[in-house]
């Protein structure tokens, strides 16, 4: 029974209703506070702290305001430029740290956030602001990182900027009461924050999460315990394709053995009929990675399919796909535009993991080579290649870089280099062999704008100019941003 497809009709909130922010946890807006949130206010960590009134001049990078105090330059989360607040001060050494207390005059561009556990959880960082807000932040914050290489265009925005994450994942402990509680992590501590629905999660898979907690104590399942190292269930990640509706749940357990699992699946299934695939994971490990290495398929394939760009893909528990399918669309729309395939052109893929823009590239290029150093996502790639039909694309299991200086000495040619590196982004080796390979065009898409102007300085110096960078806003609510750049060989280099 698939699940419909989500539209894009603007928010709607869920039936029940969420507090009010005065009631909430944290009130840094103003009124009668009530001294801000547990991890807002420092008296209630036992820490000495004074509070200093202040006016915010400007964001940083992360969306946090940036204040002027006793000469020092002070980072505060949930503030806005042009506002005046109290905030507390920590004293550390010589780097104090500043926390809200309260907004005295509020930005017109501040709007009370949807989610109840905003202020302490840390998942997003920019409810506080309107959307429109938002854009202008990631816009300001891009313009201003690559300056030195041309204007960005304008950001590429999300219709409907929740419910988007096609990948989620909840963790279950107890309370003081002993009763099961599943939620999220508080920012930068393992303290579970009770939750029903992360706004930014797919709904369903929200509502799976609940019903699993619900079962749990009829059916003696029992919550992993960090700190002793009993219990069974640690996590319940969810995987959804957007467009097929196929939903896989994965059990994240601290031990193979599943008491009454076979009743568990029939109930679980029966509540929703809509998941087609279960999986039992094994983490036995002491560590803040959710999935182990041990898995086992109990029910279903052990994989869903989705679509992007007219392509299907298959989509195991541990392979890396896209989180937001929407935005993705427009991301490599705009990337394979960039390329201007023809055809004829040879284009090598680097980091191509399961062959998601590889295979998408293949609609338009002569030939496609991708590499990429996990031996499972290279399979998964070949996987997705021949159920999509693809003849032209070939994948490798490999370093990018040495397999294109291995291109570059036997003489063979790449017209286009597409390259899509993990947040660190790309080092120093493999920016040499694409100065070495000297392709046409480089296509560098970037879930780091600040290690993508650090890299461009060097494709810069070795010969390519920027042409043309398009940022994309792939996580709403959150200060993350990512861009794709075009970059071409100057004519005396080729």
């Amino acid at each position: 029974m698939p699940m419909s497809k989500q539209k894009n009709n603007g928010y709607k909130k869920p039936d029940k209703p969420y507090r009010k922010q005065g009631s909430a946890k944290g009130n840094p807006k103003g009124g009668k506070s009530k001294g801000g949130s547990a991890s807002a206010n420092p008296r209630r960590r036992g820490q000495k702290a004074i509070t200093a009134k202040v006016t915010c001049s400007g964001l940083t990078n992360e969306g946090k305001g940036l204040v002027d105090w006793e000469g020092k330059q002070l980072e505060v989360a949930h503030l806005m430029p042009g506002e005046t607040a109290e905030v507390y001060v920590i004293k550390k050494g010589r780097y104090p740290n500043a926390e809200l207390k309260r907004v005295i005059n509020q930005s017109e561009d501040r709007v009370e956030p949807s989610c109840p556990h905003y202020y302490e959880c840390g998942g997003c960082q920019l409810q506080h602001m309107s959307n429109q807000a938002q854009g202008r932040f990631k816009q300001n914050t891009i313009d201003a990182i690559m300056k030195p290489f041309r204007k960005p265009e304008p950001i590429l925005t999300m219709d409907h900027p929740y419910d988007y994450r096609n990948k989620s994942q909840m963790t279950f402990g107890q309370n003081k009461e002993r009763q099961v509680i599943g939620g999220l992590y508080a920012q930068n501590t393992h303290q579970i924050i009770p939750m029903e629905r992360c706004l930014i999660h797919d709904s369903k898979a929200d509502e799976i999460v609940q019903t699993i907690k619900g079962m749990m104590k009829s059916f003696k399942v029992q919550p992993y315990n960090e700190d002793t190292g009993q219990g069974f269930l640690r996590h319940v990640l969810i995987k959804v394709g957007q467009v097929s509706g196929e939903i896989m749940v994965v059990l994240v357990a601290a031990s193979p053995v599943f008491k009454g699992k076979n009743n568990f699946i029939t109930a679980l299934r029966k509540a929703h009929p809509e998941i087609t695939t279960l999986l039992l994971n094994i983490n036995k490990r002491d560590t803040s990675v959710v999935l182990g290495n041990q898995e086992k398929v109990l029910f279903g394939k052990g994989t869903i399919t989705d679509t992007l760009c007219g392509m299907t893909f298959e989509i195991s528990a541990k392979s890396f796909y896209q989180i937001n399918p929407v935005q993705t669309e427009k991301l490599y729309t705009k990337a394979i535009e960039m390329a201007d395939l023809t055809g004829k052109e040879t284009v090598v893929d680097a980091y191509c993991g399961i062959g998601t823009i590889s295979l998408i590239a293949s609609q338009k290029a002569g030939n496609v080579i991708g590499v990429e150093m996990n031996n499972d996502a290279v399979r998964d790639a070949i996987r997705n290649s021949k159920r999509n039909g693809v003849k032209n694309a070939r994948f490798y299991q490999g370093d990018a870089g040495e397999f294109m200086v291995q291109m570059a000495a036997r003489g063979d040619k790449a017209d286009v280099v597409l390259m899509d590196p993990p947040r660190s982004g790309s080092d120093e080796a493999f920016l040499a062999s694409v100065a070495k390979l000297k392709p046409k065009r480089v296509v560098y898409v970037s879930c780091n704008p600040v290690t993508q102007a650090r890299d461009l300085k060097y494709l810069t110096k070795s010969g390519y100019a920027v042409e043309a960078i398009q940022p994309v806003d792939m996580f709403p609510q959150t200060y993350h941003v990512e861009a794709v750049t075009k970059l071409v060989l100057k004519e005396k280099i080729r």
